[in-house]
Order: C-alpha cells, then sequence, then structure tokens
C-alpha cells in the first residue's frame, strides 16, 4: 500500500497519481507538479489516500509543492498567450493552404513547450508549419492530430438529450462503444438516432449496458423458440425492460396475430442471437 493524491490537469480529465511526500492536501488544492511533459499546475481531484501498489505506475513522482499566487498568476497569463498562439496558427494553416482544422492550444505551465490539437481527415505533413511556428513563438513545437471525440471533449456543447457533454462534463476517459450495444437495446440502428454531436455513437449505450446484458440472459431473444401455456411458438418480439413477448404460435394460421405473454410463463426451447450483419456493419462503421 502506498499513500498518493490524484491530480488531474483538466477539468474533466485523466486523474493522475503522485506521492503527497506527506504533506496533507484537499480536493480542488492547485499544486505544483513534475509530469512526462515538464512542470505542470493541476488540481487535486482525490485527496490523500491509500491504494494498492498494482494501482501505481512505478515510479511515483511526488508533488513538488501547492501552488502560491505567483504560480496562479502565471497559469492565468499561460491562457492568455493560448488565445493568441491560436489566433496565430489559424493563420500559418491557412497560409500553408494545410487541410486541417484547429481545436485548441495548450503552453505547458513553465511555457518551455506549446501543444497545438487539431483534427483532419488523413495524415498531414505539417514540417513547414511547425519551422514556421517556431520561428513565431522560439520555443518548443508540437501539433497533435486527435479525434472527433476529442475534439468534442475539448470544445464542449450541447448533446441531444439537452445536457451538455458527458465527455466534456464528467468522464475522464472514453468507454468502448459498438452498435452491438445499440441493438441489444432495441434502439433503431438510424446514425442520426444513436450517434452524437461528434459523429461517433453516443456514450451513453454505455451506461445502461450491463442491465441489458443482465436481462439477456433470462430473456428469449428474437426467433427463439419458446414452450408457452398455449402451445410452441417462434418470438417476434422481445421488450426487455417489461419483461413480456410477442410469440407466433405454431398452432395458429400464418395471418394469426402474434400472442403476448410474461417471461416467466413460457419455457425456452432453442434460444435466438441479436447479430449485426454485415450490411449494417458496412453502413454504421464511421459510427464506432
Amino acid at each position: 500500500m502506498a499513500e498518493v493524491v490524484g491530480v488531474r490537469f483538466k477539468e474533466v480529465g485523466k486523474i493522475y497519481y503522485f506521492d503527497p511526500d506527506s504533506e496533507k492536501f484537499s480536493a480542488g488544492d492547485m499544486v505544483i507538479v513534475e509530469t512526462a511533459r515538464g512542470v505542470e499546475c493541476g488540481q487535486i481531484a482525490t485527496p490523500n489516500k491509500e491504494v494498492d501498489d498494482s494501482e501505481i505506475v512505478h515510479p511515483l513522482k511526488k508533488l513538488i509543492r501547492k501552488a502560491t499566487d505567483a504560480d496562479l498568476k502565471k497559469l492565468e497569463n499561460n491562457k492568455s498567450l493560448e488565445k493568441r498562439a491560436y489566433d496565430i496558427c489559424a493563420k500559418k494553416i491557412a497560409e500553408h493552404g494545410l487541410e486541417m482544422k484547429l481545436v485548441n492550444v495548450e503552453y505547458t505551465f513553465d511555457a518551455s513547450k506549446i501543444l497545438f490539437y487539431f483534427t483532419a481527415d488523413g495524415r498531414i505533413d505539417f514540417r513547414a508549419l511547425v519551422k514556421d511556428l517556431a520561428s513565431v513563438f522560439k520555443t518548443r513545437i508540437e501539433l497533435r492530430q486527435i479525434g472527433v471525440r476529442d475534439e468534442a471533449k475539448m470544445l464542449g456543447g450541447l448533446g441531444v438529450c439537452g445536457k451538455q457533454f458527458c465527455c466534456s462534463s464528467f468522464l475522464g476517459d472514453f468507454q468502448p462503444v459498438s452498435i452491438k450495444m445499440a441493438k441489444e437495446q432495441g434502439l433503431s440502428l438510424s446514425p442520426v438516432k444513436i450517434s452524437g454531436t461528434c459523429g461517433r455513437l453516443m456514450c451513453c449505450l454505455k451506461y445502461e449496458q450491463e442491465a441489458y446484458t443482465d436481462l439477456l440472459r433470462n430473456t428469449p431473444k428474437y426467433g427463439a423458440i419458446v414452450k408457452t401455456p398455449q402451445g410452441k411458438g417462434t418470438v417476434v418480439e422481445v421488450n426487455l425492460l417489461t419483461g413480456v413477448l410477442k410469440v407466433k404460435m405454431d398452432n395458429t394460421p400464418p395471418e394469426a396475430a402474434p400472442q403476448t405473454f410474461k417471461v416467466k410463463e413460457v419455457k425456452l426451447l432453442k434460444d435466438g442471437s441479436i447479430k449485426v450483419d454485415k450490411k449494417e456493419l458496412e453502413e454504421l462503421k464511421n459510427l464506432e
């Protein structure tokens, strides 16, 4: 076991563990730490606590100190410099005629490096741009290509639900989301219905997936053959949340309407399966 504090460098970013060096910190405290990017200023997200050694990436770096007023002033100054750097970089991109969209700019705390985040459809040769920016800012320049989900997280906005994006309000890391999840939850596979503002599958599909997976273990799927009080039949419709099945009976005419049963009223003889066929995957592959 080791005593650690969790530090976050972005408002809704990943939490990194550091050694508090026997000092006590509270959530919200601003601290100075050394990272792979150099000296950075972050905020305490997790106060002092003990964690198992298996949860720590060794070697565990120590906090340098609690941030002073001068440090916080420097942080604010960096923010104003980032706005200027953004405008200059956007102008340089246009001058070089590059097919890329500038998303965000970050100064490291000690201003030893400037990071420019951008999106693009493919690979971009930005070597000339880097040289141009280095001649303007006289410091190290790094350009990072990011995905559309990262862009949404950085810029923020409102989702189709009317609330702030999950990724920019509370999600520290993106969770894998698949077309199969949407199908298991009985959602329409229309891209408009299941994709977020970023154009990818909505992160919220993950939230209830465990509950749906549990229900699917005990509920006959579409196409399952079941024995009911009225005889044998095939499941043609499933409502997982209410536990209601519609069954096409074998002993009724083809044109007869399916009968409704509760899950507990039927016995499973042969289960069906939920699959995403190749055509659906091809049409929706860009959403994942």
